[in-house]
């Protein structure tokens, strides 16, 4: 069970990222597919300008730090743990995706969700932890969706004026 966890811990992220790049290239036409990049590389911005805040405003030892019993079942850093990257970046990918893929978005928030437990069972965050970093991510991902869909929209009405 704890390689099972270690994996999950670990890896489950690069899969979610291989998940939405094949979605990415496969079910999206070239205007959307643009959007789609557009609003995963702003919500990479607006996520780690979240991280920055949240960790700014709380720190939060990571649980083998505050109980040396507890043995972490991955290789970590005793950083502040709040909030997870991890599970941030898991929620970007989610956000951005679940607007346009339903499906997808999903089976997205399941693994995100999955990964999150994963990480508190491997002894590297907190509930907290994890909790902030899927909500701050999918905030991201969803706050530059809407704001690349808008100037979208918005670009694509001053062309219909100026015909």
């Amino acid at each position: 069970m704890d390689t099972a966890i270690a994996w999950l811990a670990n890896y489950l992220l690069y899969a979610m990222a291989a998940l939405a790049v094949v979605v990415w290239a496969v079910r999206e036409d070239g205007p959307s597919r643009t959007r789609t990049l557009a609003a995963g590389l702003l919500g990479a911005g607006i996520a780690f300008l979240l991280l920055t805040i949240a960790a700014g405003l709380h720190t939060d030892p990571r649980p083998f730090v505050q109980n040396p019993a507890l043995h972490p079942l991955i290789k970590h850093s005793a950083d502040n743990g709040f909030p997870s990257d991890h599970c941030l970046a898991a929620g970007l990918i989610t956000g951005v995706l679940a607007v346009r893929h339903r499906r997808v978005g999903a089976v997205l928030a399941g693994a995100a969700v999955l990964l999150a437990a994963a990480r508190v069972a491997a002894h590297v965050h907190h509930l907290q932890d994890v909790a902030a970093g899927l909500a701050l991510g999918v905030l991201a991902g969803l706050l530059a969706t809407v704001l690349v869909d808008r100037i979208a929209a918005h670009r694509q009405a001053g062309r219909a004026v100026a015909r």
